[in-house]
């Protein structure tokens, strides 16, 4: 069971060294972040971009770029393109975005003949640590699925299972959120989450344990789940919360990062290698555990 971000740095370096390819690598945050991962010994680099910008960003912010590989591609979506192609070409394992639009990167990425399209619904998953839980907390999808339907939901209850073991728990508890534990026809959180589960009941969703309705503080808090007289192998315990749209993840997700001050690594799973796809928001810190998250997955 893993409780700490720090873990995830330690698993890291552990696993086979993996490259990362950045993209537009012309970005101080990402290149800064690039950097220090490549520093700890967790990452290989190699940087696709703009030669002269990468080497001024360098410069300024004191970075040690000697011996690291640079490829030239000032142009944006040729950037993207090169990096997704060391990916397919097993010359990289990692893909992150850099001073580009998500939507050039994720076309590249999403491109039929040179991309990195694996057959499942690409999706967001981050990882929490937070002070008042006593292990690591998944969440999805707060980033890039706007209102999936039940197949997608399963889909992307799948991505995030399936990344969680690579990390190591061999059958995570997921639990799948709305306002309360009763089913209610009038609550579609309430029927997605019943639906989800009788899937994972029927091996539709396969190498986890899903619970649903579950409230939040039934999902994370065994005395709440037992003042409702809710019997359950993942109330109190969940490894992965499931929202019902990206509104309502997106929310949990910003009020454990600026509320509780969480410590959060994520990426984009579901394609045949992780995407660090941070937000312009996320600090240097969210950002080099993201890269950390990608490496440590075997």
């Amino acid at each position: 069971m893993l409780t700490k971000i720090s873990e995830i740095h330690a698993l890291a370096k552990k696993t086979k060294k993996k490259t990362v390819a950045l993209a537009a690598a012309q970005d101080e945050n990402a290149l800064i972040a690039a950097m220090k991962a490549r520093e700890a010994g967790i990452v290989d680099t190699i940087l696709v971009g703009d030669e002269t910008k990468i080497k001024k960003i360098a410069a300024e912010n004191k970075l040690d770029i000697f011996g690291v590989k640079i490829i030239h591609e000032p142009d944006l979506t040729q950037a993207c393109t090169t990096a997704v192609k060391l990916i397919r070409d097993k010359k990289a394992e990692i893909l992150m975005k850099g001073n580009v639009s998500t939507a050039i990167i994720l076309r590249e990425v999403l491109n039929k003949d040179y991309g990195l399209r694996s057959g499942e619904l690409l999706s967001h998953f981050a990882i929490f640590e937070l002070e008042k839980y006593h292990k690591l907390l998944g969440l999805s999808d707060a980033g890039m699925n706007i209102n999936p339907d039940i197949m997608g939901k399963a889909a992307i209850i799948q991505n995030a299972v399936n990344f969680m073991r690579m990390l190591g728990l061999e059958k995570p508890k997921v639990a799948v959120l709305s306002a309360i534990e009763l089913v209610n026809p009038e609550m579609p959180s309430n029927v997605d989450a019943a639906i989800v589960s009788k899937m994972a009941q029927r091996g539709q969703i396969k190498n986890c344990i899903i619970d649903g309705p579950l409230a939040l503080d039934n999902a994370v808090s065994a005395e709440s789940a037992k003042h409702k007289n809710i019997v359950s192998d993942v109330a109190g315990d969940a490894d992965i919360l499931i929202a019902q749209d990206i509104d309502a993840a997106n929310v949990i997700y910003k009020a454990f990062l600026f509320l509780q001050n969480g410590k959060c690594a994520a990426v984009i799973v579901g394609a045949t290698a992780p995407i660090v796809l941070t937000s312009r928001s996320d600090s240097d810190e969210t950002k080099l555990n993201s890269i950390a998250l990608a490496a440590a997955a075997k």
